[in-house]
């Protein structure tokens, strides 16, 4: 016969079992990736650009305001977002580790796999590694060949009259896609809806799994969602082109290409697209009229960011989600009569960064402190609470978000095959070219090498850049 006393325990062990609060889901995590974005952003200091979403995003969190990529291309860029360490420089780096995996190789987590490890629904959706939706073969669309294997529960790209993930990537209206680029218009500008351009498909198929992802109150999620636009070529809804057709664009600063040897390049990837015939370098009007399509873009991008997080907030979840948007890298709009990225100047370099999460106290908040693409793995780990693995090489930025007024680090990057490095200081940006030249220039202008005026400096810079990338 059970004991008065057993009775008395048993029932004591509900009551406290009954008070003991239930474990808290960790936070979620949304990351808008925006391919070629500028930090041209009324939240960046430019009045002329309409990106209210991206603006009350930059109001509710904290702007970095000199954060700059590691590699200004969109492969490598996306690689050490997405690994947290320094890889290849070339567009294909994910699909080389993804090699080097299949082959058995010591292959760390990426970021995402580190999530899904921790518990996390990891999704992406749209151009978040390089390949839209993530595979490989001839139009992108091969299911045999990942370029991140094991990162993702989904990886999704509708392509809808696009008909494939490349004949999105470079979509032009009403499913245009890219197959002389000679013969494609390197701006343009359409009526219709937001869906006329690859980028509205993206967003809904965003929305859809922000939908799902949400209701599952069980696990966490990681939604990466990258946005095309505004990727070459420049093509938007004519809703966005008409608020820029009239306006007074500031003029191009040093539009002049650099006295010397440096990383100035002929703008091949702009060029190889119908231009009429036209230089932005020496047709001021078509110059402008490069810009105003550019902005144009942007203005649809941050749309669609508006409407990612409008859907976060009706869900609820964004009570409890980490939100980061970044620019994979900057673009030349005539500054240094380049148009395009792929330099170590600061226009290809330099992108947007902005970071919220519920109950931050730092809100509305920009910060100077320097920092880099590879900081991102590390920050979200320790704003999710989620261990911050050995292996990765940037810093958690979570100091700096509390306290924005910090320092920040020197900031690294490289191309060319890893030939061409650079450093980023307070105070200089150095460029190391493979045989040895220096390129080092003051922080207010990066137009005078004033290598053989500051020798010192340049001795220090080489051995920090020594240290982080090697030879």
């Amino acid at each position: 016969m059970t004991s008065w006393k057993s009775i008395a325990l048993f029932l004591s062990s509900l009551i406290l079992l009954g008070c003991q609060k239930p474990e808290l889901k960790k936070p979620n995590i949304l990351i808008i990736a925006v391919d070629d974005l500028r930090p041209e952003l009324k939240s960046f200091g430019k009045d002329y650009i309409s990106s209210p979403n991206i603006d009350q995003l930059a109001a509710s969190g904290v702007s970095f305001q000199k954060h700059y990529v590691n590699a200004p291309s969109c492969g490598p860029s996306r690689y050490t977002l997405l690994t947290g360490t320094y890889g290849p420089s070339d567009n294909y780096a994910l699909f080389k580790r993804a090699e080097k995996l299949k082959n058995g190789g010591d292959i760390k987590p990426s970021m995402p796999e580190w999530f899904r490890g921790n518990g996390y629904t990891t999704v992406s959706v749209g151009k978040v590694s390089h390949h839209p939706g993530g595979r490989g073969g001839e139009d992108w669309d091969d299911n045999d060949i990942i370029e991140m294997p094991g990162a993702w529960d989904r990886h999704l790209l509708p392509a809808g009259e696009w008909q494939h993930p490349r004949g999105v990537m470079h979509g032009l209206a009403n499913g245009e896609i890219r197959v002389v680029s000679a013969e494609m218009d390197v701006y343009q500008t359409k009526d219709g809806d937001d869906n006329i351009y690859p980028d509205g498909l993206i967003t809904d198929e965003a929305l859809k799994q922000l939908n799902e992802l949400s209701s599952d109150q069980t696990k966490p999620f990681f939604l990466a969602v990258g946005l095309i636009k505004p990727h070459l070529p420049f093509g938007a809804p004519s809703k966005y082109f008409e608020q820029y057709k009239n306006i007074e664009l500031p003029p191009i600063p040093h539009p002049e290409k650099p006295e010397g040897r440096s990383t100035w390049h002929r703008s091949g990837e702009f060029n190889q697209y119908n231009n009429w015939g036209k230089n932005g370098n020496t047709h001021p009007q078509f110059a402008d009229e490069v810009r105003r399509h550019y902005a144009a873009c942007v203005s649809y991008a941050d749309a669609q960011v508006g409407k990612i997080l409008a859907e976060l907030k009706r869900t609820g979840a964004d009570k409890n989600t980490i939100v980061i948007l970044w620019g994979d890298h900057g673009y030349h709009l005539g500054e240094h009569a380049i148009w395009g990225k792929h330099s170590l100047f600061e226009e290809s370099l330099h992108s947007p960064m902005i970071i919220h999460y519920p109950g931050m106290k730092t809100k509305n908040q920009k910060t100077n402190a320097i920092v880099e693409t590879l900081d991102i793995f590390p920050t979200l780990c320790d704003l999710a609470g989620v261990q911050i693995p050995s292996f990765t090489q940037g810093q958690s930025l979570k100091p700096i978000i509390e306290k924005p007024k910090s320092e920040g680090h020197a900031a690294y990057g490289y191309t060319k095959s890893n030939r061409l490095k650079t450093i980023k200081t307070k105070n200089h940006r150095l460029i190391q070219h493979e045989d040895g030249f220096i390129e080092l220039y003051d922080e207010a202008s990066e137009t005078v090498n004033v290598a053989d005026k500051y020798p010192e400096v340049v001795a220090e810079l080489k051995g920090k850049l020594l240290e982080r990338l090697g030879k």
